[in-house]
């Protein structure tokens, strides 16, 4: 008797168990729930289990569970009727300080979630949840570009002591009129030499000596493709703080970007997060007496200014154009109280750059004062009689403090003149970053959870049938080695859903075509080994001999051929995105277990059932 590994045997128990404890919570599926937090972010209150018992009681609404998961609270529902009424319940109960939201939660027993089992995410396709297609304003993009080098460039030339007459925007160009051809030809020489991107020109016909500072072409594309990219990892960011697993945030052409968010089935506090481009804006204000009044009068502003209204009282007021800190250099936000006025603020940290330019600016202006500009793009849609959908866009500016610089400070400081909700928001946008351009919304869909569970019945139905096809043909072919293949089948699924869950790599219904696929796929290596054995069994070896050259032999053809697949299989991952990506990982799993599987499970039951017994042939 040839003697086999101990060490074979107990690495396939111990795999097959572990791969099975992983993909059990798969078997208990998901439970309409509705996810409830604060709007502010802080801890549920100690009594907010009698405030949801009261508020479903009293529309007689039962619930499968009620507890706290983490920050928020989650109330399991049997099915999506109960889950709607619910949600309208607790919306009308809490009132408006709490977010109440629609999802799917695992019904996974505690005692598999405490070894850290999970259920394998499950992608839009089956799960159910939104879809949305956004479009970047790379207008705006632009825009924002040429508004910078309106205010970089002057303050450029004002460092060399070149004098200028005035500026203005026009299209994509900076337009700077001088009091002579020299300060012209000047400032042309000069700006050439530091800003190399952008294109300078003299104007033939102009009636004062003037400049043109317009935008090249490769800077006009490096300017929109850096929004479109800024903003994808901004929304990523976004899509982070929602809690969202497996989210696909990815980019779609020129300057569009599909967001997925499986299991979400309320889009409006997503559209509200994902869309908002409120920032803000740190300038000095001009103290000029009277300035702001007069301008506000007659229209005619300071060319080094800009006009504004205060929030509370509508009075205007004159900010320097040259932003001292704003939405880039806020790294990180966080809601809080003042401790002097009781009021909601923003606890603000700013990046290197802005604490030493923040610093720079208080240290030389104690005693003057600094505006705090909240500004925020909207986007309303309305329809027409056509039903055609109408955007307009909203740009919102408000002064919402302004305070005297008592002392000098830097990296840390707070800004007061929010409401709650603004704070909240507020802190929530800057820490995940701000939108380089304004987005708006050109698709929307909402894919519930029925069409879902019909995808899911459907790709089950189709893995049933492949399993079912594949074991009668195994046992009718190959007698016995072919119910070793067939038990080998049931390991290698086993093996696929236990290492999907742990690896939590989201599912789609491409990814069952890949299960489906392997399934195909895994009796390959016992047809080799198989055909190894016969054979040999020709050659006139030995029952015991052959089987042991036919599974040594037929190693490294095993090996060759799954080895290009797993080639390919790569390839689709490296260079494909979202469902192809999805394919590929189930299809690599599934080669690698397919092989431990073949070579190391059927040679396992093979020597343990022909063990100690003297053969006259194999039923292979």
């Amino acid at each position: 008797m040839h003697p086999y590994p101990v060490w074979k045997t107990l690495s396939l128990i111990v795999v097959v168990l572990v791969a099975a404890f992983y993909a059990l919570p798969n078997l208990y599926g998901e439970a309409p729930a509705v996810q409830i937090g604060t709007v502010s972010g802080d801890a549920l209150p100690a009594d907010f289990a009698a405030q949801v018992d009261k508020a479903l009681a009293a529309d007689h609404i039962a619930y499968a569970s009620s507890r706290a998961e983490g920050k928020q609270w989650v109330v399991r529902f049997g099915d999506p009727e109960t889950q709607l009424k619910a949600a309208d319940a607790l919306k009308r109960e809490l009132g408006s300080g709490y977010i109440v939201a629609l999802n799917l939660a695992s019904k996974t027993p505690a005692w598999l979630a405490a070894i850290g089992a999970k259920p394998m995410p499950l992608g839009l396709d089956l799960r159910g949840g939104v879809h949305l297609l956004l479009q970047v304003d790379i207008d705006d993009a632009r825009k924002a570009a040429v508004q910078r080098y309106l205010n970089d460039l002057p303050t450029f030339l004002r460092r060399q002591d070149i004098h200028y007459s005035g500026r203005r925007a026009s299209g994509d160009a900076v337009v700077l009129e001088f009091a002579t051809p020299a300060l012209r030809d000047q400032a042309q020489k000069a700006i050439a030499g530091e800003y190399r991107e952008l294109a300078l020109s003299v104007p033939a016909n102009a009636a004062v000596p003037t400049l043109e500072a317009r935008l090249s072409d490769t800077e006009a594309r490096r300017i929109v493709d850096y929004a479109v990219q800024q903003n994808l990892i901004t929304l990523r960011n976004r899509v982070n703080e929602l809690g969202v697993a497996e989210p696909i945030v990815q980019r779609q052409g020129a300057d569009r970007i599909v967001v997925e968010l499986p299991g979400v089935q309320d889009p409006t506090h997503v559209k509200e997060l994902l869309g908002a481009t409120a920032t803000l804006e740190y300038r000095a204000v001009d103290e000029t007496p009277g300035a702001a009044e007069s301008a506000a009068q007659t229209g005619i502003v300071p060319p080094d200014d800009e006009l504004f209204y205060t929030r509370e009282g509508h009075r205007p007021i004159l900010l320097k154009r040259e932003v001292i800190a704003s939405g880039p250099q806020l790294v990180d936000a966080a809601p809080t109280v003042d401790p002097q006025s009781g009021t909601p603020a923003v606890s603000v940290t700013l990046d290197a750059t802005g604490a030493k330019k923040m610093f720079d600016f208080t240290s030389q202006n104690v005693g003057h004062l600094m505006a705090v500009l909240y500004k925020e793009t909207r986007i309303d849609t309305t329809y027409n009689a056509k039903g055609e959908a109408l955007r307009e866009r909203h740009d919102v500016a408000d002064v919402i403090s302004v305070a005297t610089v008592r002392e000098p400070f830097g990296k840390r400081f707070q800004t007061t003149g929010l409401t709650q909700k603004e704070a909240h928001d507020l802190s929530e946008l800057l820490k995940a970053g701000a939108l380089a351009a304004p987005i708006e919304i050109v698709e929307e869909r909402t894919i519930g959870p029925s069409l879902g569970a019909d995808n899911i019945r459907r790709g089950w139905h189709a893995a049933v049938a492949g399993f079912v096809l594949v074991v009668v043909f195994m046992a009718i072919y190959y007698n016995v080695f072919g119910l070793f293949a067939d038990v080998a089948l049931l390991l290698n699924v086993i093996l696929i859903v236990g290492a999907l869950s742990i690896l939590q790599a989201t599912l789609t219904m491409p990814g069952i075509a890949g299960i489906v696929l392997t399934l195909g796929m895994a009796v390959d290596a016992n047809v080799l080994i198989n055909e190894r054995i016969r054979e040999e069994l020709r050659l006139g070896l030995t029952p015991q001999t052959a089987m042991v050259a036919g599974y040594e032999r037929a190693f490294l053809t095993i090996a060759d051929s799954n080895v290009t697949t797993l080639i390919a299989a790569l390839v689709l991952y490296f260079l494909g995105k979202g469902p192809v990506q999805g394919f590929a990982v189930t299809l690599m799993i599934g080669i690698a277990s397919s092989m431990f599987t073949a070579i190391v499970g059927t040679r396992t039951l093979a020597h343990y059932v022909f063990r100690g017994r003297k053969l006259k042939d194999l039923p292979v």
